[in-house]
C-alpha cells in the first residue's frame, strides 16, 4: 500500500475512532505559529504534534538543529494523546510535506506500522471544501510500548564513514535547494557547504503542486541510484531530509536511514571538512 491517503479517505475515516489524524504545521523561525494555526481550523477530530516540543529534542553542542526528541518523552507523549500501536496515524501538514513527514519517520522509528501521510494535507482538503473545525479533540491516554527500529537512523560515524569513503556501498544524499549544496549560499548554518561524498537531491522534486509523487513517478525520479546500496539522507537540521526518506520508500528503496543531525550537526565539528561546488 502506498505511504500516502487522499482527502476522500480520511473524510470516510473521520467517524472512525481507530483512525488518529495528526496535524503538524509549523513555520521555521516561527515557533508558535503551529499551535495557533491549529487552535484555528483543522481537520475534525485531529489532534496536534510540533515539530520543536513533540518531535525534536533539546539542542546541543552536537546532534543539529532539531536532534531526536528524548524515546521516553516521546513515548509518553504518545500515550497521552491516546496513541496506541493499533491505532492508523495520519499526518498532514500545509501539504508540502516537511513536517507530516517528519512525524511519519518518527513514528516509523518507534515501531508503529499503520501510517500515512495525507496527501495534498490541509490545502487540498480546504479546497475540496471539506469540514473544518476549532475545537480539540481530548483521547483517553494509552499504553504504547516502543519497538525502535535503528535501521531507518544513520549515526554520525556512519556518515563519517561514507564521506570519508570507507562506505562505497553507501549513497549519501543531500535534501537542500541546490544553492545550499554548492556552497553558494547558507542563511543558517555556520558554513556552507555539503558533506564531501554527497549528492544532490533536493527534497521538493518529489512534490508537484504541493502533492507527493506516487510511487511510479518517484521510481523514476531515482531511477539513477542504485536500490542494492543502503541511502541516507539527510539535509539542513535533519526535518526536509524527512521527505525524500518518504519518497525513497515510495519509490521501493528498502534500506534507506536519516542522519537527523544533518549538515547542522556535521559542521558543528570544526574538524570536519565540507564540499562546494562554485
Amino acid at each position: 500500500m502506498s505511504i500516502f491517503v487522499d482527502k476522500e479517505w480520511v473524510m470516510n475515516q473521520l467517524t472512525n475512532d481507530d483512525v488518529i489524524l495528526i496535524d503538524c504545521h509549523f513555520q521555521l523561525g516561527n515557533p508558535t505559529f503551529g499551535k495557533e494555526h491549529f487552535g484555528k481550523e483543522h481537520i475534525p477530530g485531529a489532534i496536534f504534534f510540533d515539530l520543536e516540543e513533540d518531535l525534536s529534542g533539546t539542542v546541543q553542542s552536537h546532534g543539529g538543529r532539531h536532534p531526536l526528541p528524548d524515546l521516553k518523552v516521546f513515548q509518553e507523549k504518545l500515550e497521552q494523546r491516546g496513541i496506541s500501536p493499533k491505532n492508523t496515524v495520519v499526518a498532514y501538514d500545509d501539504g508540502a510535506g516537511p513536517y507530516a513527514s517528519r512525524l511519519y519517520w518518527m513514528m516509523k522509528y518507534v515501531g508503529h506500522e499503520k501510517v500515512y501521510i495525507l496527501n495534498g494535507g490541509l490545502t487540498d482538503w480546504k479546497k475540496a471544501d471539506l469540514p473544518i473545525e476549532i475545537d480539540c479533540k481530548q483521547r483517553k491516554s494509552s499504553n504504547y510500548p516502543l519497538k525502535v527500529n535503528p535501521e531507518i537512523l544513520a549515526t554520525y560515524e556512519e556518515v563519517q564513514k561514507v564521506s570519508q569513503g570507507h562506505s562505497l556501498d553507501v549513497t549519501l544524499i543531500d535534501s537542500r535547494e541546490g544553492m545550499r549544496y554548492k556552497g553558494i549560499e547558507e542563511p543558517i548554518d555556520r558554513i556552507a557547504g555539503h558533506i564531501p561524498g554527497s549528492i544532490n537531491e533536493f527534497w521538493m522534486n518529489g512534490l508537484s503542486e504541493g502533492r507527493f509523487l506516487l510511487s511510479d513517478e518517484q521510481k523514476n525520479r531515482f531511477k539513477h541510484l542504485d536500490a542494492d546500496k543502503e541511502i541516507i539522507v539527510y539535509c539542513g537540521s535533519g526535518v526536509t531530509a524527512s521527505p525524500n526518506f518518504v519518497a525513497l520508500k515510495e519509490a521501493g528503496f528498502n534500506k534507506v536511514k536519516v542522519y537527523i543531525g544533518s549538515y547542522s550537526d556535521w559542521v558543528s565539528y570544526p574538524e570536519n571538512p565540507v564540499s562546494k561546488e562554485l
